[in-house]
């Protein structure tokens, strides 16, 4: 087959194109039942994965469904639908395409049902949604191949986990099905093989050419980063300067919330009224869309985005990006350059700018780990048990079935080949009854037994189940719309972020300065205000913890006898902080105890990751404010802890004893906020608390509500029920990264530098400028309040008494307390 027939060989050869060899290679192997192709971006993954179904489809013989493509971003299936017609369209094939998300309209999705296109592209959610109908035996019925397009992006969430629990039921209905994964570089191709492939089946793979190592450098800036802060905007005018330079600049950035900032402050700074544009998945689809077609007819000189734009999106004049502040994942920053010169064999151009002084460090690590070929992941675990639960009622909505046949259906999906049946009863018991302290609620008792079968025990709540399919947990958003009868869509916010608005306030929404004028029926009114100074909203998915393998690079990267590489004014800082103090390194853990501002500091260099340090700070006040070493607060980066108190820690040893920390974790973690956020999180996937309600969606404040008091219900009642379970598990490698913390406990075993300083060392200073500071409440504060309230006292005596200030204390002077 790797020879092209035609038409398809015509109209190759009009362009001047050739096969690649890992694209014949795909064609060859186009029967394997699974099959996995690692190839850098712009090497075709994606016209390999469809080249055998367009040939399979060239008579115009074939009925129904055929080819099935999802994606993990509805942008890129858009994209992808786009790419794919016009050849389609020009080679004359008789094959229809469409897309389906949750964009599409409920009229399109029913005729897409009724008469399914030949290639349909869509989202894990819609796959999902699409498995929970009665008649999809029918649907599917002639599917040939699924195509998982950027495989290695959906296998790091629950988004991956539904979809393998989605490829079993498929391969149910189509035991014939044809397994196709598309994936840029991994670290560990065959784990992403096994998740693609149907246990305990092999999986074959294809390596392609990696390419040319990418041009890849730091921005050289005319003013040094920051000591703190992550919005890079020292560097506005450098980044101005690049866009003028070249054709089509993509400016990655790490969170929504600073993209816009950055869009905002690059806006005002274009005096020669480049044509840029904002991306993201908070922005209105209007908007998404118009930015879409702006880049394809090269009509933008740059883009301002996230993640929205990360995957596999073919913007061919792309010829420079730009990642603002550390990438924090290698994985994510190759995914990132490879944006530019989408072509194959053609060696990417990228720019990275670091946030701040740290970041300069970090950003040279990831340079390496690139250069390297050094990917960056961690193994997967065993599949989530709350996705298992949603699939088993998605399955019950398709109509009854056995217990036995689906556990044998779900061992066959990639991370839940160990399901036992303990594991599975479980969760089917709680999907029929809620669990034993629910089973009494008419609400949650949703299946029955049978003849043998499980079914709906009411056919009325397939309709409830499938409203709240999904596993993508955001912070409640509100849609944001310009006021006025038919306001312009703009996007949305965080229902946070739109509680805190008063009328008058001003914030950044697609690059727009907009006044808030009210909420009305759950919807954010804005007028323009392009003149005023806003506020920022606060977008979900705020922020990436380092992973662990860049952290190690960046550890060893400190310890080097000198930074060549580095700029002269890092170099000084590091020279410095060595005089000083000592350095940061993987074997030992180096903790940093001074005073500063009449307070008692310690300073923790795990570089364990944002989320791990931040609960080693919580975990260590705790235990300070037992051991009454007073407490006042602490802030935590991606590297260090930095913790405020009134007295000196003298010995940190046994703050840091790992049986006495997992215990106060636990105490801690069972009243936390953390937990019940954890709770809610598996509560909506397993369904026990739904996202919408009798058609309507419910407010992030009534779905915490609701959790809250199933938390506090099942912790009274009936602590082992299956959702705290999955609770506890979820909070432990979660939110709360302790295993991050057991690790960098491990690794130091016990090796401790404890340096006694006069005075603040040079790498604790930054930490002084980070926001997000955590107060304590405890018997510091109380401490400190007796204190002040002594000193105005004093003061107030002094005053009234016609007394100069050193004349006397309270007591001689006869103040009483």
């Amino acid at each position: 087959m790797s020879a092209l027939p035609p038409p398809f060989d015509t109209w190759f050869a009009e362009r001047g194109w050739h096969l690649h060899p890992h694209q014949a290679e795909m064609m060859d192997r186009a029967e394997a039942p699974a099959l996995l192709l690692i190839a850098p971006t712009g090497g075709g993954k994606t016209l390999a994965g469809f080249l055998p179904s367009l040939l399979e489809l060239r008579s115009g013989e074939h009925e129904g469904l055929h080819t099935l493509y999802v994606s993990p971003l509805k942008a890129l299936a858009s994209d992808i639908k786009r790419n794919l017609t016009g050849p389609v369209e020009q080679m004359g094939l008789p094959i229809r395409i469409e897309d389906r998300t949750g964009d599409t309209s409920s009229a399109r999705r029913r005729r897409q049902r009724a008469d399914p296109p030949h290639i349909l592209l869509t989202t894990p959610e819609s796959l999902a949604l699409m498995l929970s109908y009665e008649d999809a035996p029918r649907l599917f019925a002639g599917l040939k191949r699924i195509i998982v397009d950027e495989i290695h992006a959906l296998a790091e969430s629950k988004r991956g986990d539904q979809l393998v629990l989605a490829l079993s039921r498929l391969q149910a209905i189509v035991p014939g099905l044809r397994r196709v994964g598309l994936s840029a570089t991994v670290e560990d191709p065959g784990a992403i093989a096994g998740f693609l492939a149907r246990n305990p089946d092999p999986c074959e793979i294809v390596h392609a050419d990696p390419g040319p190592d990418p041009d890849i450098s730091i921005l050289q800036t005319a003013v040094s980063p920051p000591w703190a802060g992550a919005g890079g905007s020292y560097a506005i005018a450098d980044v101005l300067e690049q866009v003028r330079a070249h054709k089509t600049t993509l400016i990655f950035h790490n969170t929504r919330a600073q993209a816009e900032i950055f869009f905002h402050n690059l806006w005002l700074a274009n005096e020669d009224a480049l044509p840029i544009g904002i991306h993201h998945g908070s922005l209105s689809r209007e908007q998404r869309s118009r930015v879409e077609q702006a880049m394809v007819r090269g009509e933008l000189r740059a883009i301002v985005a996230t993640g929205s734009l990360d995957l596999g999106i073919d913007w061919g004049n792309v010829d420079l990006v730009i990642q603002v502040g550390a990438p924090k994942h290698v994985k994510r920053l190759v995914q990132r350059i490879g944006r530019a010169n989408h072509r194959y064999n053609a060696p990417s151009k990228a720019l990275l700018i670091p946030a701040n002084r740290f970041e300069l460090v970090e950003c040279v690590a990831a340079l390496e780990a690139v250069l390297e070929r050094d990917l960056d992941g961690a193994p997967r675990g065993d599949g989530p048990r709350d996705v298992l639960c949603q699939h088993i009622a998605i399955r019950a909505c398709a109509g009854p079935f056995e217990a036995a046949e689906l556990l044998a259906e779900i061992r066959t999906a990639g991370g839940y080949e160990n399901t036992t049946r303990a594991m599975f009863d479980d969760c089917l018991d709680f999907v029929a009854t809620g669990g034993y302290a629910l089973k009494a609620y008419d609400r949650w008792q949703r299946l029955l037994e049978r003849d043998g079968k499980w079914q709906l025990r009411d056919p009325r709540a397939a309709q409830r189940i499938r409203m709240n399919i999904g596993t993508i947990i955001d912070s409640e958003m509100l849609k944001v719309r310009l006021k006025g009868r038919g306001g312009a869509p703009l996007g949305e916010v965080e229902e946070g972020f739109a509680a805190t608005l008063n009328k008058d306030d001003t914030f950044l929404i697609g690059g727009k300065v907009v006044r808030y004028e009210g909420l009305r029926e759950m919807i954010v009114e804005v007028s323009p205000r392009p003149n005023r100074q806003p506020r920022i909203a606060t977008y979900a998915g705020m922020k990436f913890g380092m992973t662990t393998q860049l952290a190690s690079r960046v550890s060893r990267l400190l310890n080097q006898p000198d930074w060549p590489d580095l700029p002269e004014h890092a170099r000084r800082w590091l020279r410095l902080q060595r005089a000083r103090s000592l350095m940061p390194s993987d074997e030992r853990l180096l903790i940093e105890s001074f005073p500063h501002d009449q307070r008692a500091h310690t300073c923790i260099y795990g570089f364990a990751g944002r989320n791990a340090m931040q609960t080693l700070g919580l975990l260590l006040t705790a235990r300070m404010e037992r051991l009454g070493l007073h407490p006042l607060g602490f802030v935590a980066t991606d590297y260090a802890v930095l913790i405020t108190g009134l007295d000196p820690v003298e010995d940190p040893g046994p703050l840091l004893e790992i049986g006495d920390l997992r215990e106060g974790f636990e105490t801690w973690l069972a009243g936390n906020a953390v937990m019940k956020r954890t709770f809610k999180s598996s509560a909506l996937i397993a369904g026990l608390v739904d996202r919408v309600h009798q058609g309507q969606r419910r407010s992030g404040k009534q779905a915490t509500f609701s959790a809250d008091i199933l938390y506090d219900t099942l912790r009274r009642y009936d602590p082992e029920h299956l959702l705290l379970r999955i609770t506890r598990e979820e909070a432990f490698k979660g939110l709360v990264d302790f295993s991050r913390i057991e690790e960098m406990l491990a690794r130091t075993a016990g090796r401790i530098d404890h340096v006694v300083l006069d005075r603040v060392s040079p790498m604790a200073a930054p930490l002084f400028l980070e926001r997000g500071r955590v107060p304590v409440e405890g018997a510091g504060a109380e401490r400190l309040l007796a204190e002040e309230a002594q000193r105005l006292m004093a003061a107030a005596v002094l005053e009234t008494a016609g007394l100069e200030p050193g004349a006397g204390t309270a007591e001689e002077i006869g103040a009483k307390p």
